[in-house]
């Protein structure tokens, strides 16, 4: 068990947005108001999975919506906790850990808020090890958790809760009440026990996502490459492999808000000339392509840097003129797995390239 503090948030914040792979909501935004919970409620309690007792009940918890309304929508910080709330006084049961449901962007700061307003120990694990723009695309509906009940929550007050059995209707069910909270809310969902989080979660993304910023912040400061810093750090992790799939200048961004998604495609004209590269965006970064080849594809994370910082720049953030690398990053074995890729591998997406993993393996 270790604390997070506020000084800690801005590294956290950093590798969070790499983590997104471009969505996952702001994490600036979940910063302001992670260190605003901190500064109240104090320091969090963050715990690794086999630290866990086994039979602690325990939720997973972040922000549903797309990525660009939060921009305008801006969460107050109570959300999560009337999504709680709400989820204890419908089902009776006492929640005594919390999880992100996901390791990007926004979603690995709005847990840090649960815990410091709750006191309770925020887990190191997720069920992504990066960001999805679906409920179901998550290891533990892979590994047989039930996505609900999901306990809803808006910036008013309002209040939802869904209750089925089948992840893939939780997630339209869900989707559905969010676009009409306005297109953004936050939620809790995913209940189980400590052993149960043993078995299915992927680890230490909370702990990633600090390693991330720490290592981006002291390449800068040594003046150092930051990208290259972040490939050689990610090769020492539990995601095993990291390289640059292409640099280059937006030159055309298509996006529009779609079923509560933002979607789109981005096109990346290269340094060196030749074909354009071209990103999918459902949310996240989906694939990565340059004419008929393709760079990489999800599950694997695909993260557009700002090619002088290695900043990552959310899809929300993408204009014309930005100079960029792209990042891609091997997910670990647990999202490898014939049962995963069924979850979330390119044909959930509609995409018809076959998953091959950065790096082999």
């Amino acid at each position: 068990m270790r604390e997070l503090r506020a000084a800690d948030l801005e590294d956290i914040a950093a590798g969070a947005a790499v983590l997104g792979t471009g969505g996952g909501g702001d994490p600036y935004i979940g910063k302001l108001l992670a260190r605003v919970a901190i500064e109240r409620h104090g320091p969090v309690r963050l715990i690794a999975l086999d630290e866990l007792d086994d039979g602690a009940w325990l939720v997973t918890c972040g922000a549903m919506g797309a990525p660009t309304i939060v921009l305008e929508k801006v969460p107050s910080g109570e959300e999560m906790l009337m999504a709680l709330r709400h989820y204890e006084a419908v089902t009776g049961r006492r929640v005594e850990a919390i999880m992100p449901f996901e390791a990007g962007g926004l979603n690995s700061c709005l847990p840090i808020v649960l815990a410091a307003q709750t006191g309770l120990p925020l887990v190191d694990a997720d069920g992504m090890g990066r960001a999805f723009p679906q409920l179901e695309m998550e290891t533990f509906h892979v590994y047989g958790v039930p996505a609900a009940p999901v306990a809803m929550a808006d910036e008013k007050g309002n209040l939802a809760m869904v209750e089925t059995a089948d992840a893939a209707k939780a997630e339209f069910m869900a989707r559905g009440i969010c676009i009409r909270m306005g297109g953004q809310a936050s939620l809790v969902n995913y209940p189980m026990d400590g052993a149960t989080a043993k078995r299915v979660s992927v680890p230490a993304t909370m702990s990633l996502a600090q390693g991330i910023g720490q290592v981006l912040r002291r390449a800068r400061a040594e003046k150092a490459e930051p990208l290259a810093a972040l490939i050689d750090f990610l090769k020492t992790t539990h995601y095993g492999h990291a390289e640059c799939l292409g640099s280059g200048k937006i030159t055309d961004i298509e996006r529009k808000v779609e079923n509560g998604w933002s979607v789109g495609i981005v096109t990346i004209a290269p340094f060196d000339g030749g074909e354009a590269y071209a990103i999918r965006i459902q949310n996240e970064n989906l694939v990565m392509e340059r004419g008929a080849q393709v760079l990489a594809v999800v599950p694997d994370l695909i993260c557009v840097l700002d090619s002088d910082t290695a900043e990552a720049i959310p899809t929300e953030r993408l204009r014309y003129g930005q100079r960029v690398d792209v990042l891609g990053v091997r997910v670990p074995p647990i999202m490898r797995s014939a049962e995963a890729l069924a979850v979330f591998g390119p044909a959930a997406f509609g995409l018809g390239a076959s998953y091959r993993p950065l790096g082999g393996g």
